[in-house]
């Protein structure tokens, strides 16, 4: 039997790492954020997903953020940058998030309400690229 549901997982996920709004994520000109789509490949086949975010399936992240991992992915290696997460409604993201936290990376956050509140919010929306960045 589970002693925490998911809903209890995911606030303590969103008191340990910070979130932006769809307003600021749109706003930002500084060119410090790299937006990170945690999605199942199904859903941006669906959906669509962030122009120029980076495709960082949910159950390779851990293994792509760590250097010492023979999956490593170099776009997570930049330290100057800020890594925001989203996922579909910001449950995955915020645990996603809380993970990578976990393991000790500080340059990160994750979009409230997710893809859906892009969207909703009138934020652009390309294809998914063919092959992951």
């Amino acid at each position: 039997m589970i002693t925490k549901g998911i809903k209890q997982l995911v606030e303590e996920a969103n008191k340990q790492v910070e979130q932006l709004s769809m307003e600021q994520v749109l706003a930002d000109e500084s060119g410090d954020l790299i937006l990170v789509d945690i999605r199942d490949v199904r859903e941006l086949d669906r959906g669509g997903m962030i122009p120029d975010a980076v495709h960082a399936p949910r159950g390779m992240l851990e293994f792509w953020v760590d250097p010492a991992s023979p999956y490593h992915k170099e776009v997570f290696a930049q330290e100057d940058k800020t890594y925001v997460l989203y996922c579909q409604s910001a449950w995955r993201s915020a645990l996603a998030a809380k993970s990578l936290h976990d393991m000790g990376m500080r340059n990160l956050k994750h979009i409230t309400g997710g893809f859906k509140a892009w969207k909703e919010a009138g934020g652009p929306v390309g294809d998914r690229p063919t092959k992951d960045k």
